[in-house]
């Protein structure tokens, strides 16, 4: 029998981390990060990173493993994760995939695709127009030539946008057709999946903007801002990268660089932060093969342990 791997899903602030916790607690599992920001060192505060005693509490995976400066592809998540889960199981415990990085679940459960890689040089003349004609532009411009992509994307998704178009000028192909290519595979164990999705999305609205205020701090010498002029001050990060785009980096970069005040700091971040949420239970309505847990609830975990027990007993 193959092994059995649990997943929990869900957008920012639905208590994915303490549900896996809770969990943790009552058996013995070992956490695998499913988060495209907490692989970075040095982000902390704006990826509101497990605190220390939140990593003593089980051994985590995935987190801070590379340099703002480099970039982590979801091949390399895919296959990191198929390795961790072998090793996870191999020590009699369970592996908990943790986070809201749809995108690398998508690329585990779905398989790989046969994207073009990288060009640095594209990406900069994309950046270049970008800047001239704004991203809500660029996102008109990809609806001419890949409607399906730019239906799920937000128009100020500069990440994704970018990477969206460079496909096309490098393949001559819609980013949606290739990946409707993509060839299926098996994963070498079971999967049990939870989303964590919110009953009233206000609720959720309101526990977002209560994080982006804890993020913020009560000035700038603590809290994100800080963090983020500490990251400026190396001299090697530009906002062009995937780190620098995350959430909450990309507003404090630019309360840095004096183009939005404070007040516009905490309203961009909250906003930014609304629409990753929102994209995010888009990808997991698309997720047909999910155990949906209302993210309000009470007892989540207890929930999730007699589903996990029920599977483990068939």
């Amino acid at each position: 029998m193959k092994p059995l791997a649990v997943a929990i899903m869900g957008p920012t602030a639905s208590g994915k981390t303490a549900a896996a916790l809770a969990i943790a607690a009552a058996m013995p599992v070992e956490i695998i990060s499913v988060d495209s920001a907490l692989v970075y060192r040095g982000m902390d505060i704006g990826t509101a990173k497990p605190s220390a005693e939140e990593l003593a509490a089980a051994p985590h995976h995935l987190i801070d493993i590379i340099d703002p400066l480099e970039s982590y592809s979801v091949a390399q998540f895919s296959a990191d994760t198929v390795r961790l889960v072998a090793e996870i199981s191999a020590r009699g415990n369970l592996a908990l995939l943790v986070g809201g990085t749809m995108m690398y679940f998508k690329g585990l459960t779905d398989g790989l695709d046969d994207l073009p890689t990288a060009n640095a040089e594209l990406r900069v003349a994309l950046d270049a127009e970008a800047a001239r004609i704004g991203w809500p532009g660029m996102h008109e411009k990809l609806r001419a030539l890949d409607p399906a992509t730019a239906a799920r994307l937000a128009p100020n998704d500069a990440q994704r946008i970018n990477r969206a178009l460079e496909i096309i000028e490098l393949s001559g192909r819609p980013m949606s057709e290739l990946l409707a290519k993509r060839a299926k595979t098996e994963l070498p164990f079971a999967l049990l999946s939870f989303a964590l999705e919110p009953s009233d999305r206000s609720v959720l609205h309101a526990r977002i903007a209560t994080r982006f205020d804890q993020m913020l701090g009560a000035c700038d010498d603590a809290g994100i801002v800080n963090e983020v002029a500490g990251l400026r001050a190396r001299g090697d990060l530009h906002p062009g990268l995937p780190s620098m785009r995350c959430v909450g980096y990309r507003q404090a970069w630019e309360y840095l660089d004096g183009t939005i005040d404070r007040a516009a700091l905490r309203e961009t971040g909250i906003i930014a932060t609304r629409q990753l949420a929102k994209r995010q239970l888009t990808w997991l309505r698309s997720m047909p093969a999910r155990v949906v847990i209302d993210c309000l609830g009470s007892n989540n975990a207890a929930a999730m342990l007699a589903q996990i027990a029920a599977h483990k007993a068939k």
